[in-house]
């Protein structure tokens, strides 16, 4: 026969987790809708290869800086300094996968943000009689430090990237090697 307590348990720890969550993280998940909108993804003509040159060629043409690239994923970050003392870094993942004879692209950016933070610090001499000695003088070292991270949720961001794309797209098409199916067969 089983103690009472263990049937109580369970609900003892569902009660407890909801209470640990909070207002903050039901926010963060009520805004996770999984709806149908395609701000993250379009479908273009072409291969998935072809369109992920064409993302690579996008980035490229406005300054980002290729981390990886392949025939399935393109990853490049941007950074940007809006004051002297806070520093941003937009970093951009470019999937691309086969529907049917087009390619679907999928897109995502995340946005960090660092602020100069100064630490002082103090320097400290050794006397052989008086043991260890602080001294009030030193200095300050000065250090990014990450303040914030999200992904970017700007439609207009996400469609202004896709139309540069698209545009990019017959260039990628045009220098990409044929599929081997169609390339002309070996002399023997």
């Amino acid at each position: 026969m089983r103690p009472r307590y263990l049937l109580i348990l369970p609900l003892i720890g569902a009660a407890l987790l909801a209470g640990c969550g909070g207002k903050a993280a039901d926010s963060t998940l009520l805004r996770e809708s999984f709806d149908s909108g395609d701000m993250f993804s379009r479908t273009v003509d072409g291969t998935p290869a072809q369109a992920c040159e064409a993302a690579r060629r996008t980035l490229l043409s406005q300054g980002y800086a290729i981390a990886r690239s392949g025939d399935d994923l393109v990853e490049a970050s941007k950074n940007f300094q809006p004051s002297e003392d806070h520093h941003e870094q937009l970093v951009l993942r470019v999937a691309c996968a086969a529907r049917g004879d087009q390619a679907l692209v999928f897109a995502s950016a995340v946005q960090d943000r660092y602020a100069l933070k100064k630490s002082p610090t103090s320097a400290s001499v050794g006397v052989g009689a008086l043991g260890s000695v602080s001294l009030p003088f030193g200095s300050n070292d000065d250090s990014l430090v990450k303040v914030a991270s999200s992904t970017v949720q700007d439609g207009q961001f996400y469609t202004r990237f896709f139309q540069r794309l698209q545009q990019f797209l017959p260039a990628a098409a045009a220098s990409s090697p044929l599929p081997l199916d169609a390339a002309s067969p070996e002399p023997r």
